[in-house]
């Protein structure tokens, strides 16, 4: 259903939840204006788009209406246009289940995984904007930004190793939800959006590339989310943190 109302979508270039909702935006077929962020000051005017604690990316503007955060959006593009279905019957219930999950508890993984691979090789931050790596003077900034980074988000070296102990078992949920048929499908539901633009940052990781090998995790990443040339290279991360075997879905 075609819509005569303006659609804004604010972002940060790097933002997995940006993805996100571009995807579901491009999914639903609706044009919208694009409004990258700086990283210097966008959390005060998300505040004034979309009100007061409302800090982080994405926000989207539909008409007068502001709304704030990725499941938010998918939620109400869903009501807007209900062609293209990202909740589909009968398993809507649990794709939503399996969305909120992805977005709470796996998003906040991958931004920890990859902005704490980030933190030992910062020239490679160059790559987050399209470009390669930093030169000297470059990477001194990008030291900067990184150390802001782990600030804001709570980023330590102790939560990057628990992270990682659990990520093996994330893959696993992940391969149940495949299991069940909530996704990785033929065509993209709200859980794949959520789930596979995280993994497809985290996939930016050289040294995550093992657990994720020939994994639903992979699959949904590489399939919906192809454009995306961010480079950590292997090795960034200290030797003996990553887990890289898998359990059996449960």
């Amino acid at each position: 259903m075609p819509t005569t109302e303006k659609i804004t979508l604010h972002v940060l270039p790097p933002s997995h939840p940006c993805m996100t909702a571009k995807a579901a935006l491009e999914h639903k077929g609706l044009e919208y204006d694009l409004v990258a962020l700086d990283f210097a000051g966008f959390g005060d005017r998300m505040e004034e788009i979309y009100g007061p604690g409302n800090r982080t990316v994405p926000g989207l503007v539909f008409g007068d209406e502001p709304i704030h955060g990725s499941a938010a959006i998918l939620e109400r593009l869903e009501q807007l246009v209900p062609e293209n279905p990202l909740y589909p019957e009968p398993i809507a219930g649990m794709v939503r289940e399996a969305e909120l999950w992805a977005e709470g508890d796996l998003q906040d993984s991958g931004r920890c995984l990859t902005w704490g691979a980030i933190h030992f090789r910062p020239e490679a931050l160059g790559t987050f904007s399209g470009g390669g790596n930093l030169d000297p003077a470059g990477t001194d900034y990008a030291m900067k930004l990184i150390h802001a980074t782990w600030k804001y988000h709570r980023i330590t070296a102790v939560r990057i190793a628990e992270d990682l102990q659990r990520l093996p078992g994330m893959v696993a949920r992940i391969e149940g939800f495949a299991d069940q048929g909530l996704i990785d499908g033929d065509t993209p539901t709200a859980a794949d959006l959520q789930i596979g633009a995280t993994i497809r940052v985290m996939l930016s990781v050289g040294d995550l590339l093992p657990v994720f090998e020939g994994t639903a995790a992979e699959r949904v990443a590489r399939r919906f989310f192809p454009d995306y040339d961010v480079s950590i290279p292997a090795g960034a991360l200290p030797a003996g943190w990553v887990v890289t075997e898998v359990p059996a879905a449960g």
